[in-house]
């Protein structure tokens, strides 16, 4: 079968534009929600950086998510089958080029836009973008992430040339290493020392986890919406993963969501939770979690047991909803980590 064969008979891009979408509005709406009222005699950052910023860390997420799934797809595939998985790989690797280089100009985007939000109604020059750097736990953050998606194109570029041979696990390792700077550089890093490293430790985990779901699930039904012998194979093992993703996603949220309130001052976490931009904003990704879930249980429990006879079912549409769930819980996430508690 050729690449091409593979494109037209499995490979469904359109099935992550609702996550694409979903994240972009998310981000704009949670931004206009929780938007400061300006400073009188200051001059703050035009809607381009206001809304060019958020923007910006979300297209980085989303890249960094799917290149992750992309990475996880040859594990989730198997290497017993070569003749059956190595057309969707052949797809699959470029493509992990292309979502890796998108990640590497969003990471540097961001820095760019993040750097003008600190100079308002000023040109931003290379020396405002070192001192930011060097200054700013965040800037620092997104050169790192830069530098790794940049090692990771490089890895992902010799996989198209030499194949399986290159690793998987290289490539996974590479990816999630790129995904950790910028957690440790929103609220967690201001927390009480006592918590901190708790804090920091349940954050990563909350980012590792989500992105492995959600990259997980859009390279697998992107590629393998109409294979139905691979899918077979890989939605079982896929599920597996999404259960303890979706655990993990829940127990560090709910953790992550309530330490940051809790740490409010001069008002209690349950009211904080209903009266601040941020709470309310938790309580918008806390109904996305349970959403997931109602999704996630209609996939394993009503349609795997179909697709592993290898009937035709309506995994595309269910798989497309909760993409756009997601995408919307990584739009607000991005918000979250850019509102004070106290808003």
């Amino acid at each position: 079968m050729t690449r091409g064969a593979v494109r037209g008979r499995t490979a469904r891009p359109w099935l992550v534009t609702g996550l694409v979408v979903a994240a972009v509005v998310g981000v704009l709406a949670g931004t206009a929600a929780t938007a400061q009222p300006p400073v009188p005699g200051l001059v703050g950052p035009g809607p381009m950086i206001r809304y060019g910023v958020p923007v910006a860390r979300v297209l980085l997420d989303l890249a960094a998510l799917v290149t992750v799934g992309l990475s996880l797809l040859p594990k989730l595939l198997g290497f017993d089958r070569p003749a059956h998985t190595e057309p969707v790989l052949a797809v699959a690797r470029p493509a992990a080029v292309v979502t890796s280089a998108v990640w590497v100009v969003a990471a540097l985007a961001a820095l760019v836009l993040q750097t003008a939000e600190l100079h308002p109604g000023e040109p931003v020059t290379v020396g405002d973008v070192a001192g930011y750097v060097r200054r700013i736990g965040a800037g620092e953050g997104l050169v790192i992430v830069a530098a790794c998606a940049l090692a990771y194109l490089v890895v992902a570029v010799l996989a198209v040339r030499w194949g399986e041979t290159v690793p998987a696990e290289l490539r996974i390792v590479v990816a999630m290493f790129a995904v950790l700077p910028l957690p440790v550089t929103g609220h967690a890093a201001n927390t009480g020392v006592n918590l901190h490293d708790l804090s920091m430790i349940s954050m990563e985990l909350h980012v590792m986890a989500a992105v492995a779901w959600t990259g997980g699930l859009a390279a697998a039904v992107t590629l393998l919406a109409t294979n139905r012998g691979l899918l077979a194979d890989v939605l079982p093992r896929f599920s597996r993963l999404a259960t303890i993703a979706l655990a993990t996603v829940a127990v560090t949220g709910v953790f992550n969501g309530w330490f940051e309130l809790y740490l409010t001052p001069g008002i209690h976490w349950y009211t904080a939770l209903a009266t601040t931009g941020y709470g309310r904003l938790v309580l918008v990704k806390v109904a996305c979690l349970v959403t997931l879930a109602a999704l996630g249980a209609i996939i394993r429990y009503r349609l795997l047991p179909r697709i592993v006879r290898h009937e035709r079912t309506a995994l595309a549409g269910w798989a497309a909803t909760e993409l756009a769930v997601m995408g919307l819980a990584f739009g607000i996430a991005v918000v979250l980590t850019r509102t004070p508690v106290i808003s």
